[in-house]
């Protein structure tokens, strides 16, 4: 993710997004670049607009949390407790006494 979060840093920054730079802004971040991730990530992005690959990715979390946030909330029931049946003092001796012999 840093190599395309480093492409997303230069684009924003108006800078080229090349293999240099994304390189350049990995080792300002701490991160090792590694060469044959970052040669298939300019690949990828050669021809692409990254500002309409952005605003249609913005877009389709919007449109897919509406029907969410439409939906009816479930009306939440409260259960009643169930009611143990009570052991007389004389019931709970004779089990004790059952351990005990």
């Amino acid at each position: 993710m840093e190599y395309i979060y480093s492409a997303l840093v230069l684009h924003a920054a108006g800078k080229a997004v090349s293999e240099e730079s994304i390189a350049n802004v990995l080792k300002s971040a701490g991160v090792e670049p590694d060469a044959a991730r970052i040669k298939a990530l300019t690949a990828s992005l050669e021809g692409v607009n990254i500002d309409e690959a952005i605003a249609s990715a913005a877009v389709a979390p919007v449109a897919a949390a509406a029907p969410v946030a439409a939906a009816p909330e479930a009306k939440v029931e409260k259960k009643e407790e169930e009611k143990k049946p009570e052991v007389s003092e004389e019931e709970a001796a004779a089990g004790l006494s059952a351990l005990f012999g």
